[in-house]
């Protein structure tokens, strides 16, 4: 694995996990639907919506230095005895790949991933801690956002992974353990995209119990979940309702410049193939991707 570790995420933290054939890795860029395909994954694997934990316990961050200690995470992870789902933001190339695991990755158009990311930094309590950890251990942690998102994007073009992230994962497409979906197409068709899902995992949800699971999926529903996400008044303004925000896309054509776009346009270019860069924009429907 090519090392990766900045004030938040460490992924030497993978030394020592005991893999399973049946595992489940949801691998994004942050801001771009992950808890939400974290708890699609969570409500497939019990469908009466009996999850046996919060869900960032029941389906951990492995990466992330700041939610539990590796040795933690570990043992919890070890305990497990029912199929295992977990949570990965780093480059595809900086984590372990099983054959008989299954991954999934999810990717948003850039500019929105921008804006939510403009809230998760805005509303996240333990940033001035991330940000003090991270200047005594030689890191990097997220900048505070302070309002002027010309001087920020420029910021996240910059110093987020999302590019990499979602460049490496393009790399392997070719791989039948990992599938592709998008933010877009969750929006557009939740039950659809889930049940691709489910296909995917091999996972047998009853006919009936459908429209329940799904339901639990629904943005609103997650917004109102109270603490079956995670105890995340710890950690961020308004809870669980400032985490999982608004949700919308396209909020970028307000507050982003022509000169922004531009940058944006240049740095999609540089990173990432043309077809690539429709997929993350457009979502699968965009290339023609089943």
């Amino acid at each position: 694995m090519r090392e990766f570790r900045n004030g938040v995420m460490d992924n030497a933290r993978w030394i020592g996990f005991e893999p399973r054939r049946d595992d489940i890795f949801v691998c994004t860029p942050s801001k771009c639907g992950t808890t939400w395909m974290q708890n699609i994954v969570a409500n497939l694997l019990w469908p009466d919506g009996d999850i046996p934990g919060s869900l960032f316990v029941v389906s951990p961050w492995i990466e992330a230095t700041f939610m539990m200690p590796a040795e933690v995470m570990h043992r919890t992870l070890a305990a497990q005895t029912h199929r295992r789902a977990m949570k990965s933001h780093a480059p595809a190339d900086c984590i372990p790949w099983f054959d008989d695991a299954k991954y999934i990755t999810v990717a948003r158009d850039g500019r929105d991933a921008f804006m939510s990311w403009c809230n998760h930094v805005t509303r996240m309590k333990v940033l001035d801690d991330l940000q003090a950890k991270a200047a005594l251990e030689g890191g990097a942690a997220p900048a505070r956002f302070d309002g002027d998102y010309s001087a920020y994007f420029k910021h996240w073009l910059n110093e987020n992974n999302f590019f990499d992230v979602v460049a490496t994962y393009w790399q392997r497409r070719g791989r039948s353990n990992l599938l592709f979906t998008h933010y877009n197409d969750m929006k557009a068709d939740l039950a659809g995209e889930m049940r691709r899902v489910a296909a995917f995992l091999a996972i047998d949800v009853p006919e009936s119990k459908w429209p329940a699971v799904v339901e639990r999926c629904t943005f609103e529903s997650m917004r109102n979940s109270g603490t079956a996400i995670a105890d995340l008044d710890k950690f961020f303004d308004g809870g669980v309702q400032g985490f999982i925000f608004k949700g919308t896309n396209g909020r970028w054509r307000d507050v982003l410049t022509a000169e922004d776009l531009e940058l944006y346009r240049q740095k999609v270019a540089a990173t990432l193939p043309a077809e690539c860069a429709r997929w993350m924009e457009g979502g699968r429907h965009a290339i023609g991707l089943r």
